[in-house]
């Protein structure tokens, strides 16, 4: 078995089975981070086609690797090879690229032998995705949602808007007061962040429930400012 394992080195012939070996190795692993890709993608334009990219980029890449070996000619032939291959394939999201290149170093490693750094590098790449897919790390939202509602300008519903505030949010900030039907209704907008994404449905209920309310929009900011 460890015959199978050990790096490549410059004037040793490489067998079927570590070819085999290093091909299923690059395959699993780059299939580990696919999987966690697809679960933690927050986009708005999901690809499948990206996802086999990044299995198919791991393959291919260890067959270059074993290719190659030691051999600086034949480095230089596929560099070269690749050179004149144009690739304008645009990649928007910088997290994608940082997905393919670490199906890519999978490759290199598996190529190269040194399956220990495959293994270990991908489970800890996809934790850490895991991590900050889940965790509030990085992110930076004052306010999650636009509140308009038209009120009667001599309203005394003060108290129960400040109610319903306190109850199903955490901030609130005032954009906007303008009047509205010719004066007689004021517009109000007003930024929130809800206590608990659950209470958008609650606090729209909770205002529109009130007398001379009406016109309630709740329009969520989560999608659209930070995905």
């Amino acid at each position: 078995m460890e015959e199978y394992v050990q790096p490549l080195s410059m004037g040793v012939e490489i067998s079927v089975a570590y070819i085999t070996l290093a091909l299923l190795m690059a395959f699993v692993l780059s299939s580990v981070i696919a999987a966690t890709y697809r679960s933690t993608y927050q986009g708005l334009s999901y690809s499948r086609a990206f996802v086999h990219t990044q299995i198919l980029a791991s393959v291919i890449t260890a067959v270059l690797i074993m290719a190659i070996g030691s051999n600086i000619a034949r480095g230089l032939g596929i560099l070269g090879t690749l050179a004149i291959v144009r690739f304008r394939t645009p990649i928007r999201d910088p997290r994608d690229i940082i997905f393919l290149f670490a199906s890519i170093a999978i490759g290199i490693s598996c190529g190269a032998g040194v399956f220990k750094v495959a293994v270990v590098g991908a489970l800890f790449f996809c934790l850490v995705a895991l991590y900050l897919h889940h965790a509030p790390f990085g992110s930076k939202r004052e306010f999650e949602g636009l509140l308009r509602f038209m009120l009667s300008r001599d309203s005394d519903a003060d108290a129960l808007l400040h109610q319903a505030f306190t109850d199903y949010c955490s901030s609130v900030s005032v954009v906007a007061v303008r009047e509205a039907v010719q004066g007689d209704r004021m517009e109000y907008a007003y930024q929130v962040r809800l206590r608990d994404p659950s209470f958008r449905i609650d606090l729209v209920d909770a205002i529109r429930d009130m007398e001379e309310v009406s016109d309630v929009n709740l329009l969520m900011q989560r999608s659209t400012v930070e995905i």
